[in-house]
């Protein structure tokens, strides 16, 4: 696994498969996001598999994916909904981890300063700083 940790209650990984859960545990998650729709991976990797998994591993486990349509408000929203109510740190992940990172920063903007998103994300080999406009926009929004 390749886990990439943004702060110490949010990190995004690679896809993870349902044998990686129990470390997801062990490593001090409480909850996993999957932002990889199922159309792009094989069943053994799909949502079904890996709440179970989940599950099985004591983790909440919450579908918010992102696909070729891209990013909706309401998925800021859940991210943020998650977040707020996780008993712990939070593992999301998508094909690559970028996405999930971005999901991430498009909901803590207005919540961190957008500097420290760019960093933290940059910290773990995403760079977004290309998004700067739209999280400072974003946070103006408040």
């Amino acid at each position: 696994m390749d886990i990439r940790r943004l702060t110490d209650l949010f990190s995004a990984a690679p896809q993870i498969t349902p044998a990686d859960m129990p470390a997801v545990a062990e490593a001090g998650f409480r909850a996993v996001i999957c932002n990889r729709p199922d159309g792009e991976v094989t069943p053994d990797l799909q949502t079904q598999a890996m709440a179970e998994a989940a599950k099985a591993a004591g983790l909440a486990f919450h579908i918010i994916p992102v696909g070729h349509d891209g990013l909706r408000p309401e998925m800021l929203t859940e991210t943020a909904e998650v977040l707020d109510g996780s008993a712990g740190p939070v593992l999301a992940y998508c094909r690559s981890g970028t996405r999930s990172t971005h999901v991430w920063a498009l909901t803590m903007a207005g919540r961190m300063p957008t500097d420290d998103i760019i960093k933290a994300a940059a910290e773990a080999g995403y760079d977004i700083a290309a998004m700067r406009p739209h999280l400072e926009a974003l946070a103006s929004k408040g």
